[in-house]
């Protein structure tokens, strides 16, 4: 993985890139750039789904020092993003009940990296972010991630809620994390086709995202701090499902909602 963030840079280039596929994370534009230049990137960048942000020169030339930019940066992935589909593949390749983890707009960098970590030894399938407000797959989180960016697939969304629901027709269960939820994670069998929610580092989980979910599972608090770094409460939360999963497999297993096969 290389060590610096990776960016494509002037107008033809990131063109180019956008026409080939390859995967971006965010375009830095110009915000006086004249429109007729970079109309097309604009436009290409709206049929991926890519989003764009309008910056003043200094932002360009701090991005790419030393670098004739022409108005127009891109910053690409450090590794290419999966599909869901592709995800819930990968469970049924290896004959197990799908694991999926869904980031409500982890911003951090770094937390996303630790989740990253976290998900690799805990056998997760694949995690999901959506493409606005949310980190993606840049040279920081993959030094963070201990190169496990390199084995958990990440798919990138236009709308979470609606990835829920086509997770929910596959079969699966939604579990959301909230510290004010009255139902304790102890409490509830882990062992199905499962999709764990977390929450923004700062508000939590969305509305929309927390009305979606089948259930909402909080994390037992004795001290004075009334929450947990998101990517902690992604690491108890998935060693939980280790936990379950092993006694399932041992015949322990417990019956409550995500050991169902699917909804009603």
């Amino acid at each position: 993985m290389k060590s610096e963030e990776e960016y494509v840079v002037g107008k033809h280039p990131v063109l180019e890139a956008l026409r080939a596929g390859r995967s971006i994370n965010k375009i830095f534009v110009y915000a006086q750039a004249q429109r007729s230049l970079v109309q097309p990137i604009l436009e290409e960048a709206k049929s991926r789904g890519i989003v764009v942000q309008q910056v003043d020169r200094s932002k360009l030339d701090r991005l790419v020092p030393d670098m004739q930019h022409q108005g127009v940066v891109a910053q690409a992935a450090a590794v290419a993003y999966a599909d869901v589909d592709g995800l819930l593949a990968r469970a049924a390749e290896r004959g197990e009940a799908p694991l999926l983890v869904l980031l409500d707009e982890i911003e951090d960098p770094h937390n996303l990296g630790s989740i990253l970590r976290t998900a690799d030894c805990t056998g997760v399938h694949g995690v999901i972010v959506p493409k606005r407000r949310s980190a993606g797959l840049t040279a920081v989180v993959a030094k963070t991630s201990a190169g496990a960016v390199e084995y958990v697939p990440v798919a990138r969304v236009a709308n979470l809620v609606q990835t829920m629901e086509k997770l929910k027709e596959a079969g699966l269960w939604i579990a959301g994390a909230d510290a004010g939820a009255p139902e304790s994670f102890y409490g509830t069998n882990l062992t199905g086709p499962l999709a764990i929610v977390i929450g923004n580092e700062g508000q939590g989980l969305s509305r929309l995202v927390k009305e979606r979910c089948d259930f909402i599972l909080s994390l037992p608090m004795v001290g004075r701090i009334n929450s947990l770094n998101a990517s902690v409460a992604a690491g108890v939360l998935l060693y939980e499902v280790v936990r379950q999963r092993g006694q399932a497999a041992r015949g322990e297993a417990s019956s409550s909602p995500a050991s169902s096969s699917g909804h009603a």
